[in-house]
């Protein structure tokens, strides 16, 4: 509520020529100031936001949002969101027509980097997961347990990023003393994020089915394991999957149960010529899938707006 009352009376005090409003909880002030001043209001929906976790479990707080969001949304023009099953909910939902920015990275010039740079043991495969989100749910708890049931020593997994679950991996790493098997990095800067990426032999990411906002996520982790050319080992998650197997970067898991994920990651892992195959296809599916390409959409968009 502060928020967005200091976000209405600095709108309401400061010139501009459009609104660019991210996620619902900006959009009540620039909906308001926008109609106050009769300037244009584009909506950039980042997420299916009043499906997010940290709202389900909070009806309350949910049912506020809700409301503010069925009052808003029909009477918006512009409209933006990053796929095209989170557009589909807001068209059946709302009548809107929306557009699709998806939020992919900028086209990445890979280092030349060794793992002996980076403090990472020689001669060992990594498995990476990384992001500013991992948190319940994402399945960092399933792939230490089926990492724990892998009898190989050969692997290290990597987690780069921070999130409300790492003190209980950390905890987990602990009990089954897996220390020489689980690397955390916390947050790092974008430039050794990317040395880390490149060194990877797999990127997971094993969001689950608990929520809307999962359902229909595109994670941002997703797009910077295919700029980093690595292949990619994700749930079965319909706009996850579907970039998986249009540029054939990677393979689905049907489940997270950990002996299943054992033997689907030990299988991965070991099919070098695989592994190879969707390393290509993954550098080759990153000059398609970067900013440069995608913002064309974005500003063509933002042109209409200023042209209206």
């Amino acid at each position: 509520m502060e928020y967005n009352f200091r976000l209405f009376l600095f709108l309401i005090f400061h010139r501009f020529d459009f609104l660019l409003s991210n996620d619902l909880d900006t959009l009540l002030p620039n909906y308001l100031v926008s109609r106050l001043k009769s300037k244009p209001l584009v909506y950039d929906s980042h997420e299916f936001y009043t499906g997010v976790p940290e709202l389900v479990g909070r009806p309350a707080v949910q049912k506020i949002w809700t409301g503010i969001e069925k009052f808003i949304f029909p009477k918006l023009k512009y409209v933006i969101t990053v796929n095209s099953s989170i557009a589909k909910l807001y068209t059946h939902l709302y009548g809107n027509e929306i557009a699709i920015v998806r939020n992919v990275p900028f086209k990445k010039v890979l280092p030349e980097v060794t793992k002996k740079e980076m403090n990472l043991p020689e001669g060992k495969k990594i498995i990476l997961m990384q992001g500013a989100g991992i948190n319940v749910d994402r399945g960092a708890e399933e792939i230490i347990e089926a990492l724990r049931n892998l009898s190989s020593e050969n692997f290290i997994f990597l987690i780069v990023g921070s999130g409300d679950v790492i003190f209980i991996l950390k905890e987990m790493v602990a009990k089954y003393k897996m220390e020489d098997k689980v690397i955390f990095t916390g947050k790092v800067p974008m430039d050794q994020l990317i040395r880390y990426t490149v060194l990877a032999d797999v990127g997971i990411t094993m969001d689950k089915d608990t929520n809307v906002n999962y359902r229909y996520s595109l994670p941002n982790k997703l797009f910077d394991y295919i700029q980093c050319g690595i292949p990619v080992l994700a749930s079965d998650l319909v706009e996850i999957r579907a970039i998986v197997e249009k540029y054939e970067i990677g393979e689905i898991v049907s489940n997270l149960e950990p002996s299943y994920l054992s033997k689907k990651m030990a299988d991965f892992l070991n099919n070098e010529s695989k592994l190879a195959g969707y390393k290509k296809n993954a550098l080759k599916a990153a000059e398609e899938l970067c900013w440069e390409k995608e913002k064309i959409k974005f500003e063509q968009l933002i042109a209409n707006v200023i042209k209206a």
